[in-house]
């Protein structure tokens, strides 16, 4: 159950974020504030770590710190406040271990999983970044086509030698397939757009095999929102090296 929970959370993610950029950048922001606060409460959950409401609001709040300076930064540097995000996110974490004390448990554990966390909650900012470099909704619709076949083939209780493979090329698939119906986008841009993104979740499909089954449903919940936070910052790059 834990595994449909993964996919249906990251899923619903992904239809609300592309769904956001046919509105206006207000309505993506609120989506991305949605999902930092959503991955926010649910990390130290899957992390199984002491002082979980307060890493909670540092994750969450580092992850829309992030988004919010994406919505207002001048171009074409959309994230240039980022990184202050990632470091004010990361200092607040060791703070919150100094605070506890020495000789407390899991200290290294939740330095190190918090950090992470904050590092993937300020990456959804990418999103916002997307948007407005592109303009358009072509792009974003192409990247949540593909994305969401990744997802859906990870559902898929196969090993990860077979079920990797066949997500990475269904995905490169639809995003020239995507492109043809929705927009007048390149068919190779389109094609790297579906294979790299597949590649990331894959990647997270294989971290959540190795963790173990999750205990509680925020952590599952967590586990399924990380790879569509971590996406963000992934595309924005990509479109500027192809569209430019």
């Amino acid at each position: 159950m834990k595994s449909w929970t993964i996919g249906i959370a990251g899923l619903t993610a992904l239809a609300l974020l592309i769904a956001g950029t046919y509105g206006s950048l207000g309505i993506s922001l609120t989506a991305v504030i949605g999902l930092c606060a959503a991955f926010g409460f649910g990390w130290p959950h899957y992390l199984r770590v002491p002082a979980k409401k307060t890493l909670a609001v540092i994750i969450a709040l580092s992850g829309s710190g992030g988004a919010v300076s994406a919505a207002f930064s001048t171009g074409p540097g959309y994230l240039m406040w980022l990184p202050v995000s990632t470091a004010a996110g990361i200092g607040g974490v060791f703070v919150v271990q100094l605070v506890r004390g020495t000789g407390q448990s899991h200290r290294l554990e939740s330095t190190l999983g918090a950090s992470a966390g904050v590092l993937v909650s300020t990456l959804a900012g990418g999103w916002i970044a997307a948007e407005r470099f592109n303009g358009h909704t072509a792009m974003m619709l192409i990247t949540g086509l593909s994305a969401a076949v990744a997802l859906l083939v990870g559902l898929i209780r196969w090993p990860d030698r077979v079920i990797a493979p066949l997500a990475v090329g269904l995905a490169a698939l639809t995003g020239p397939m995507a492109a043809l119906l929705f927009s007048d986008v390149r068919i190779v841009p389109a094609a790297i757009i579906g294979a790299v993104v597949a590649a990331v979740l894959m990647s997270f499909r294989h971290l959540a095999g190795l963790a173990g089954p999750h205990r509680t449903q925020p952590g599952a919940i967590a586990m399924g929102l990380a790879p569509i936070a971590a996406l963000g910052t992934l595309i924005y790059f990509i479109d500027r090296l192809l569209i430019t």
